[in-house]
């Protein structure tokens, strides 16, 4: 019998994934939901791709709404020369620019940031006449702290695409949020400016789920910016990050890993909670292995920055060592059929590579191999790394974010960015295959103890009725001769504790 539902209505921000999109985040965010059935959820996902036509994920009854809102395109330069340019705006934008180029200016960052956000509200037509490039080139000529070694050029053409690029995420200032008792922000520097304005505006309490994997690898999409626009995107992100850090009541980070990022990005220890990443054993109960032949699956979207190129490039010295091997590339999205099939028909191995869609039925989705290749894109959880461990099978994993201490001795973990090393190790268990299973029943066992869903859900229950729950009503003390006993704080109640 489920429990009487509460009063507490939470607004869960994602930036386009859950329930539009089947992806290793969207999974988490429906194990939370589905699992939190005694609260009232709203689901909002800003996105700057192509609006969901309808949720992927079957909606629980405790889903008040799902909503999803797309950044829009820079308006034409008419619309934009018509456009006012409210006072203030100014200098804001300043305060943005020398922040977000200062690393140890984040109060700056932030002032400026909140007064774009207060211009924002509900319309974001001002956003266009932001005198963001001019502001970068002044910014830029105190310089960069701290100083790379190597200082790129910012010209004025770097500036105004850098401003075009600012502008179009600031648009996420504008996105409302609704009236909820608590805002929970999971990754992302797009949904987490949506969920600062909304913070500014009403006063919600934020919980912020660090869930992504900071890595120094370029995103392709940006491999065609000047190394001075990536600079400042950089820098952007960490802004927004470090603002986040400090506006959230409480941050719960996925890994260890995650905890020291947050924590080397100002974040304060006492709103700390670490809150490891789980899934439901029963989805993946695990399924005894197929003989012949030998055969390697790779989850992931198939798309540019998703860690497919390493894996074909792996994989072509695979089968150079064992020929007739067969490559699994599981979960590949409709957005990136062709671009995979393309670098798959690039391979020439064709023939021994299959696609397949992100299956409906997780039990299927590395039973298909032997060995489980992760090699996850850089801004991917490690949700999908447990499900591997739950399926029992063994995981050859590259050396990126938590990896490592979330397989602890029971995988193979590989350098990054090495081909070669990935398929080394491959080919080493195909051929053993004593070891092969030995460490496929280690690392389910292992994610039983540590990475199951139940967890996930009794912390979050702790945290949310912590921060949505409404205040207490007040008490009166009595003047007594004798002082009365007092109760330690709550352990939960003590995360939300501030630093002197």
């Amino acid at each position: 019998m489920n429990p009487t539902p509460s009063r507490e209505r939470i607004c869960l921000l994602t930036g386009g994934g859950y329930p539009y999109r089947r992806d290793a985040l969207g999974g988490w965010c429906r194990t939370l939901v589905d699992g939190l059935h005694r609260y009232r959820f709203e689901l909002l996902t800003v996105t700057d791709r192509e609006l969901p036509s309808a949720p992927a994920y079957p909606l629980p009854p405790n889903v008040g709404s799902a909503r999803a809102v797309a950044l829009g395109r820079e308006p034409a330069r008419a619309e934009r020369r018509r456009a006012q340019l409210p006072e203030g705006a100014a200098d804001a934008v300043a305060h943005l620019c020398h922040g977000l180029l200062d690393e140890t200016a984040t109060d700056v960052f932030a002032e400026g940031l909140r007064g774009i956000a207060e211009l924002a509200v509900n319309r974001p037509s001002p956003l266009t006449r932001l005198p963001l490039a001019d502001k970068l080139l002044d910014a830029w000529r105190w310089g960069v702290q701290p100083v790379p070694d190597e200082l790129p050029k910012l010209s004025v053409r770097d500036a105004r695409s850098a401003a075009m690029l600012l502008r179009h995420a600031l648009r996420a200032l504008a996105v409302p949020v609704p009236e909820v008792d608590l805002v929970h922000c999971v990754g992302g520097t797009t949904p987490l400016l949506a969920a600062l304005s909304g913070r500014w505006r009403s006063g919600t309490p934020l919980l912020l789920t660090e869930a992504r994997t900071p890595v120094t690898r370029r995103r392709p999409s940006e491999e065609r910016l000047s190394p001075a626009v990536r600079l400042v995107l950089r820098r952007f992100r960490s802004a927004v990050a470090r603002t986040g850090y400090a506006e959230a009541e409480l941050i719960a980070p996925l890994s260890t890993y995650h905890h020291g990022w947050a924590l080397d990005h100002g974040a304060a220890p006492s709103r700390l909670i670490q809150v490891p990443a789980g899934v439901d054993p029963k989805e993946y109960p695990g399924a005894a292995e197929l003989e012949d032949p030998p055969t390697v699956v790779w989850a992931g979207s198939g798309g540019p920055d998703s860690g497919l190129t390493l894996v074909l490039d792996a994989f072509t010295e695979i089968s150079a060592a064992l020929p007739g091997t067969v490559l699994h590339l599981v979960g590949v999205t409709a957005a990136h059929e062709e671009y995979c099939a393309d670098r798959i028909e690039g391979t020439g191995l064709s023939g021994t590579i299959r696609m397949h869609p992100l299956p409906a039925d997780p039990r299927e989705r590395f039973t298909v191999g032997q060995v489980v290749a992760h090699v996850p894109g850089p801004s991917d959880p490690p949700s999908r790394l447990v499900e591997a461990m739950m399926s029992g099978r063994p995981v050859v994993a590259v050396d990126v974010g938590p990896t490592g201490e979330t397989l602890g001795s029971t995988g193979v973990v590989v350098p990054a960015d090495d081909p070669s090393e990935l398929a080394i190790a491959i080919v080493g268990l195909l051929r053993a295959t004593p070891r092969r299973r030995a460490l496929g029943e280690a690392a389910r066992r292992r994610a039983l103890s540590h990475f199951t869903a139940d967890r996930v859900v009794r912390v979050y229950s702790a945290l949310y009725t912590d921060l949505a729950a409404p205040p207490l009503a007040p008490a009166f003390e009595l003047a007594l001769a004798v002082p009365a006993p007092r109760t330690p704080m709550p352990a939960t109640l003590r995360w939300l504790t501030r630093e002197d």
